[in-house]
């Protein structure tokens, strides 16, 4: 086995288990979402070997770049991409990038340092380490009484009671005097994940607690 063929290896191991690590125990535990992590394990195996084919450093950088702006440009026609999701389809297709450079050898230490920094920044993110997230939800609502500014905290205590979530404020959309109701973009506290607090807010969020069931979206 030659030398060059063992540096290939050490980066294709290395390059996986990076990504799995990303992937299996980092984005996974957050989402159950197959889908994504189908697509982030294939492009970042694909993209290394695709690497690995160039001889000139130089050309392997130009075409990783080069993938980037085709995806950029193409994206996905079926179903628009959450921007989190974005952002690790682009950290995973940069391993390649820079790992497919194991098989020339050169700049290990900066390649280890370069891989562990992009594992423990994504895992901080994630675990909210010096940050607090907000999630939040629309609802439509059918007491407008309590929609007024001097009755603002008991609007909140009434949908933190309802909803069974740590709601931080709240945003009056349309109101509808015919109907009695307002649509509420509710704003509330994201746990970090995999606490109990977590589990419970994602429970209570599933449960319908108006009359017209609420569509969710993430600020993440």
């Amino acid at each position: 086995m030659t030398n060059e063929f063992q540096d290939f290896l050490i980066g294709a191991g290395v390059n996986l288990a990076v990504a799995v690590v990303i992937v299996r125990f980092i984005y996974y535990p957050l989402t159950q979402d197959k889908t994504y992590v189908f697509a982030f394990l294939v492009f970042n195996t694909v993209i290394f070997f695709v690497m690995s084919m160039l001889t000139s450093i130089e050309l392997s950088l130009g075409v990783g770049f080069g993938l980037f702006a085709i995806f950029t440009v193409l994206r996905y026609r079926t179903e628009e991409i959450p921007i989190r999701e974005i952002t690790y389809l682009f950290a995973i297709m940069a391993l390649p990038v820079m790992n497919a450079s194991f098989a020339s050898g050169h700049d290990l230490d900066r390649l280890a340092v370069a891989n562990v920094a992009i594992v423990g920044l994504l895992y901080i993110l994630e675990r909210e380490w010096g940050f607090q997230f907000e999630g939040k939800t629309r609802v439509t609502y059918e007491r407008i009484e309590l929609i007024t500014a001097a009755n603002y905290d008991l609007l909140l205590d009434d949908l933190r009671a309802r909803t069974g979530l740590p709601v931080t404020r709240v945003e009056v959309g349309r109101v509808n005097f015919l109907r009695d109701t307002a649509e509420l973009t509710v704003h509330y506290h994201v746990a970090p994940p995999g606490t109990p607090e977590d589990r419970q807010r994602r429970d209570a969020a599933l449960r319908p607690a108006f009359a017209a069931a609420p569509t969710h979206e993430s600020d993440q």
